[in-house]
């Protein structure tokens, strides 16, 4: 995850959400559409993922005034068989069709146990961890995935072609506490945070990528625009993992739903899967969340490295900024809000004032 790197200024949630739910409305968006994007990209830069939020917003407005975005209607049901669904989700926001997959687990969970709904031929879906909390807040673990078949950017290790994608698996895990909230892709880094970096003339902090010979890169741009790939979870050295992480992803995400790279689709698609698991129709959630705050303690209380902060589990730091994001505002670096701003100003929409230190 690679965070902004200019100072970022607050503004206020509910301000945000206001001109932002209008914006995409502008733009043809159905009111509960427009509200699902608005929520998952402003909750994006609250936890602290910006490469996923709010600087996606201008992208996505184009998509949607042009028609590579479906706004409005519902998805096709392929099938459904309680607790298993399958969806051809028409290029519709990826947030708002992971909402109403949540809606479905939801209703059905308490008759099956677990849940699953694959979808197919989605639009974007931003960052996967926003939709977590609302499945662990009621004791619910939960498994996301997503993949994007017509696009290519990391090659198989081992190989020098982009191929797949970087392939993101996420992961809710109820306890006793607070949630662990796992967001994880199976490349080093993110092809948005690629071409964010190009955008501010940065480079990968370390070798994360190579150029189209194979070589080491730190250059954003063999990703971009070189035909060079991102390197998969371990690099050079170990990358067989993340490698082996994108084949689960995209088996999952593409195969299950039964639309991906064997279809040749171009454009913006990604496949969705989406599992909720119910511990109460196994031990139960108390014995579930015994073991889980257990090994949250566990890591806690492990001894740092040298000079090192104490142990977190994936999510802490994302929930602590989400909590001041609610009380101080939503951190927007200077970049993302003149993007905005213009775009705000001509649909006679007040952008909000900052919030004060």
């Amino acid at each position: 995850m690679t965070h902004a790197a200019a100072p970022a200024s607050r503004y206020p949630l509910p301000e945000l959400n206001r001109v932002m739910e209008a914006l995409f409305e502008g733009a043809g968006m159905e009111a509960d559409k427009a509200r699902a994007v608005s929520h998952s990209l402003i909750t994006a830069d609250s936890m602290g993922h910006s490469t996923h939020g709010l600087a996606l917003a201008p992208w996505y407005l184009e998509a949607a005034r042009s028609g590579v975005m479906t706004v409005a209607g519902e998805m096709d049901v392929v099938n459904d068989r309680g607790a298993c669904v399958t969806w051809n989700g028409r290029r519709l926001p990826g947030a708002w069709l992971i909402s109403r997959a949540i809606d479905t687990a939801l209703e059905r969970i308490g008759q099956h146990g677990v849940v699953t709904v694959a979808i197919a031929n989605s639009h974007h879906t931003g960052a996967l961890a926003v939709y977590l909390p609302r499945l662990t807040e009621r004791g619910l673990m939960v498994q996301l995935v997503c993949s994007a078949p017509a696009a290519k950017g990391v090659a198989p290790f081992g190989g020098s072609e982009p191929l797949l994608t970087p392939n993101p698996i996420a992961a809710g895990i109820p306890t006793q506490g607070d949630p662990v909230l796992l967001d994880i892709s199976s490349s080093i880094t993110t092809l948005n945070s690629a071409r964010q970096l190009v955008a501010r003339g940065e480079r990968f902090p370390a070798m994360w990528a190579m150029d189209s010979q194979g070589r080491p890169s730190d250059d954003p741009n063999v990703v971009v625009s070189g035909g060079g790939s991102l390197l998969p979870v371990g690099g050079f050295d170990h990358g067989h993992k993340g490698y082996g992480m994108a084949l689960l992803a995209e088996a999952l995400s593409q195969a299950v739903p039964g639309h991906g790279r064997a279809d040749e689709p171009t454009g913006t698609t990604v496949g969705v899967f989406l599992q909720v698991i119910d511990p109460e129709a196994f031990a139960g959630l108390a014995a579930f969340t015994r073991q889980s705050q257990w090994l949250v303690d566990a890591c806690h209380a492990n001894t740092p490295l040298p000079g090192g902060a104490k142990v977190r589990l994936p999510g802490e730091h994302a929930l602590v900024r989400q909590r001041q994001a609610v009380e101080q505002g939503v951190p927007l670096a200077a970049g993302v809000v003149a993007a905005l701003m213009p775009l705000a100003q001509p649909a006679g929409l007040a952008w909000p004032a900052a919030m004060a230190p």
